[in-house]
């Protein structure tokens, strides 16, 4: 039988002291339900490298975080419904036309409700900069290789990001029923019909009938708040905690290796630039929100299928899809039985997820052709991957071709330049200059090399003359500081993938797919003589620098 002591519980210590704060009783009593002490402990003193190019996906995070909130606002306001009303709104230009419901609730918006249009510009601009940042934060990852073991999911997450924000922004802009959007979802919907044996049920299925229908704007509205969003915001969450995880790579420099992470505390340094670079974020859209104007819906007035618009413009992020619909020629095949095939809508089709797909999956074609498998968090200088760095540049070259191919008419108007011209420059230009700024990029980035090569055995050039006594005359250089050196040398230097001999060492002759035989034709091209400068061994810098001393 057990007995009671006199020794005073835990939970009554706070009677001896005094009455707890009730910040502090609220944190007890969270703990012990949540644990978030055992948590807090483990997490809120996670260091974190620091670099001016990891804010480029804080502005990612910010500007979303700013279109959620920005978005619900105008959700209470926006009536999605096709329904043709006579508009009576306080826009006098407007008075007595026929209109959707949506298009006269997004004029509304725009006149009528409080702070609507400032809300409106805010969102819009937010997604324009949340779909930028999301791009340069991705050519950050890629050109540095921050994407290598054990980061490829998160890559992958940051990817999906792109795809589901492209296709957010066009079911938003789409919504108010303009004469612009009205344009654009004609366009998709021709898309959609260009696909054989289906094209016709698709377009059927998200249109509810014959274009424009009743449907399609509710469907993308629900998509578009709904659907997307939610999707979005779980991407969002796996991003950070795989963040969290495997934290930031860091950039090469004294005492910082692949085991270590050299940096700030999550609390209080990280979270206090974190919160500070968020309203500063915020602050720069509103200023932009306030001062330049953006798709002014008032000025295009509503959708009317027999009115289309010659340069009717998307957002810059689906540029592209539309310069390659004006660079297709309009090829078609009408096959035995009357069915046709369009070839001018169905290959950019085709290319257009092609295109989004070459980045997506480029990490893992990386592991393939290099067969490493290590973990890697240091992140790599572009030219210290020549080959990266030129596809890189190669796939951004295509893509402002075909930025430039879907404004050809304005770029005909603006410079006086024929559209015909434009396009066949496009045309060309699309299998052309890729190519062209691949090689010119990797030997950039050889010279690149060599001139670290250069400065780790020579020194500084210091631009002091100096004449030697048998009448030379040579540039003085200054041996590097050891953190220069350091950077310049701590880069890995890969070995080309060899399929081996033919035979073995008992003359049996070793079958060698045509895969390997490819993959070993490729790696060389990332890490053959042609494809890197070999790095100074120690032996070269004490020679040079013990032979006669940096001149």
């Amino acid at each position: 039988m057990s007995t009671a002591t006199d020794t005073p519980k835990a939970a009554d210590a706070p009677r001896n002291r005094g009455k707890a704060p009730a910040g502090e009783r609220v944190a007890d009593w969270a703990d012990g339900r949540l644990g978030i002490y055992s948590l807090a402990k483990a997490n809120m003193r996670k260091i974190f490298p620091d670099h001016w190019s990891f804010l480029l996906g804080e502005i990612c995070l910010y500007s979303f975080i700013i279109l959620i909130l920005t978005g619900v606002y105008l959700t209470l306001f926006f009536v999605p419904s096709m329904a043709e009303v006579e508009y009576h709104g306080s826009f006098e230009p407007m008075q007595g036309l026929l209109m959707s419901e949506a298009y006269a609730s997004a004029l509304d918006i725009n006149f009528e409700v409080r702070g609507g249009l400032l809300v409106r510009q805010i969102h819009h601009w937010a997604a324009l900069i949340f779909v930028v940042g999301i791009f340069m934060h991705m050519m950050r990852v890629f050109f540095t290789g921050a994407f290598r073991k054990p980061r490829e999911i998160n890559w992958l997450f940051g990817f999906l990001l792109l795809v589901l924000a492209i296709f957010t922004g066009l079911t938003g802009y789409s919504l108010p029923d303009d004469s612009l959007s009205g344009i654009g979802i004609r366009l998709m919907e021709a898309a959609i019909l260009a696909v054989p044996v289906v094209g016709s049920y698709l377009q059927m299925f998200i249109f509810g009938g014959e274009f424009p229908g009743h449907d399609i704007i509710p469907r993308f509205f629900v998509a578009h708040v709904l659907l997307l969003p939610g999707i979005m915001l779980g991407l969002v969450v796996a991003h950070l905690i795989l963040i969290v995880y495997h934290k930031h790579t860091h950039y090469a420099g004294p005492g910082r290796t692949n085991d270590n992470v050299v940096g700030y505390p999550l609390l209080p340094v990280y979270m206090a630039k974190a919160g500070g670079f968020f309203f500063l974020v915020f602050g720069v859209i509103a200023i932009i929100a306030a001062t330049v104007t953006i798709n002014p819906i008032w000025l295009l007035g509503p959708y009317r299928p027999d009115q289309v618009s010659t340069d009717a413009q998307p957002d810059w992020y689906l540029g592209f899809s539309e310069g390659l619909v004006r660079m297709m020629p309009g090829w078609e095949w009408v096959l035995p039985g009357g069915y046709t095939l369009n070839f001018g809508l169905l290959i950019p089709l085709a290319v257009f997820p092609l295109m989004l797909a070459v980045i997506g999956l480029y990490p893992f074609f990386e592991g393939w052709v290099t067969k490493d498998r290590r973990e890697h968090h240091i992140a790599q200088r572009p030219r210290n991957s020549p080959t990266r760095t030129g596809f890189g540049v190669a796939w951004l070259t295509a893509f402002a071709v075909t930025t430039v191919g879907g404004g050809n008419d304005l770029f005909a108007i603006h410079f006086n330049l024929s559209i015909n011209a434009i396009t066949w420059f496009c045309r060309i230009g699309f299998f052309v200059l890729p190519v062209i700024a691949f090689f010119v990029t990797r030997r950039i980035c050889l010279g690149l090399q060599r001139r670290d090569r250069d400065k780790v055995l020579h020194g500084r050039e210091t631009g002091i003359i100096k004449r030697l006594p048998h009448g030379e005359f040579i540039e003085v250089h200054e041996p590097l500081a050891q953190e220069k050196l350091h950077l310049l040398t701590s880069h890995d230097q890969h070995e080309p993938y060899e399929v081996g001999p033919e035979t073995d060492e008992n003359g049996v002759r070793r079958r060698i797919g045509p895969v390997e035989r490819v993959r070993a034709r490729i790696s060389r091209g990332y890490y053959g003589e042609q494809a890197q400068i070999p790095k100074p061994t120690r032996e070269e810098y004490r020679e040079i620098t013990s032979g006669h001393g940096h001149h």
